[in-house]
């Protein structure tokens, strides 16, 4: 499992922008992307992961409870 860091998600960022596929992140991987849509959910990828990362280290942690109701 990878663990993302904000700096991989700055590099991404500014390579979307630039529109350089080819990204090196900050333990040295290096990825080429085929394509900016790729790239872009590469994005979400990491963002999503920091976002868990985060709320792992807060200690909140959400749950649903669904509620069924009869349609009588």
């Amino acid at each position: 499992m990878t663990t993302w860091t904000t700096s991989d998600l700055a590099t991404v960022r500014s390579a979307i922008a630039s529109g350089i596929r080819s990204v090196t992140f900050a333990d040295g991987r290096k990825t080429e992307y085929q394509s900016l849509d790729q790239l872009i959910a590469a994005e979400q990828v990491i963002e999503a992961a920091l976002k868990m990362q985060a709320q792992a280290v807060s200690g909140v942690l959400r749950r649903r409870t669904p509620y069924y109701r009869n349609g009588l």
